[in-house]
């Protein structure tokens, strides 16, 4: 049974039960259940008993993750006439719209906040702002008064601060304003303060800063684009190192956390630290696709960025380049991930098997 600790306390057989029924048998609120982390978060829950209601936008979004579901239970040799999407109790509510939040937080004892928009585009900061930070601030305001017994929140390594030596970023480094922050970073910190906040008004939250995750499915957005553009064809790496961490490590790290007695704290969640280049052959490796195998220059990437910009203004097109993009492309960041593996005795996936079970559903979703 995985349940043999409870909230740090190890539980005799009788006690065990009485958690377990109670995890069992109350509600968990999982916000951003149609993105990469809430689809695997969604499966894990499910998969182990728990009851779950998950809030949506669209109709269409619900599709992926009943895409994953079928391929999890396929991949794992489970009764694919089992229907466990079905056990998943949806509700359509946007985290801005507080009517549709207060229907969604009945009955609730644990929330997984991970719903948020993943946007560059200096052009749409009050959006990204409103909906990440005041989306965040409705979430911690509605567990305090439904006194929900833990929160559990997902942030971003974007929302630590640098170090001016490389030396590794941890989870005390003091975010700094600057310039080349990018919108989202600052959106993420932004959502963090409200966390905070709501812990000095008796919110028992955690905090998760996952690295880039590496997961099966949404390979339109994310680090799962990155599959898709390898498979066109690319000949260019970019020079920069970064951490990565597997998807499923980062729901073990956070269904660990909320069974723990952790509380008022942030983690870093870092599998590996290592360079795109790396990253890039890896997945040309696992997919069968070409490996990119020219060293994009700081100069092309400015002109790039540039050119993407005013392209964007005659066409309308969204833009897919940004100033902050381009900084992280050519950055060192390495990032310090003690701290869980201390708290927790944590060990994560190694990351080349990691590309490998990734790339293995690229291309049987692909083919």
């Amino acid at each position: 049974m995985r349940f043999i600790q409870y909230n740090g306390r190890e539980l005799t057989s009788s006690l065990c039960c009485l958690a377990w029924f109670a995890y069992l048998s109350t509600m968990i609120l999982v916000t951003g259940g149609t993105g990469l982390v809430g689809a695997h978060l969604l499966w894990y829950l499910i998969t182990d008993g728990a009851t779950v209601r998950a809030t949506y936008r669209t109709e269409e979004s619900k599709s992926a993750v009943r895409e994953l579901f079928a391929y999890k239970a396929e991949n794992l040799n489970l009764s694919t006439e089992k229907d466990y999407f079905g056990k998943i109790e949806w509700i359509q509510a946007d985290i801005t719209d507080i009517p549709a939040l207060e229907s969604a937080f009945e009955g609730v004892f644990q929330v997984y906040h991970s719903a948020a928009i993943v946007s560059f585009d200096p052009a749409h900061f009050n959006k990204i702002q409103h909906i990440n930070k005041e989306g965040t601030a409705n979430m911690v305001n509605l567990s305090l008064k439904h006194k929900v017994q833990k929160f559990c929140h997902v942030s971003s390594v974007g929302a630590l601060g640098s170090t001016e030596d490389g030396s590794p970023i941890k989870e005390s480094t003091f975010w700094t304003p600057h310039r080349d922050n990018s919108v989202y970073s600052i959106s993420k910190f932004a959502s963090e303060t409200e966390v905070w906040r709501g812990t000095q008004e008796g919110l028992n939250a955690v905090i998760v800063n996952p690295a880039i995750i590496v997961g099966e499915g949404f390979y339109e957005s994310g680090s799962g684009s990155f599959f898709t553009h390898i498979e066109k064809g690319t000949d260019y790496n970019v020079p920069g190192t970064t951490a990565f961490v597997d998807v499923l490590d980062v729901v073990d790290a956070m269904v660990s956390l909320m069974k723990s007695n952790s509380s008022g704290e942030r983690y870093i969640l870092a599998g590996e630290n290592t360079s795109y280049k790396r990253f890039f052959r890896l997945i040309a490796e696992n997919i069968e696709a070409k490996t990119p195998s020219k060293d994009l220059k700081s100069w092309q990437m400015a002109i790039a960025w540039r050119g993407d910009y005013f392209l964007s203004l005659i066409s309308g097109k969204p833009r897919t380049l940004f100033r902050s993009s381009a900084q992280a492309a050519f950055g060192h960041k390495v990032f310090d991930n003690l701290k869980l593996k201390k708290a927790m005795t944590f060990e994560y996936r190694p990351f080349e098997e990691t590309i490998k079970r990734v790339g293995t559903h690229f291309k049987n979703t692909h083919s």
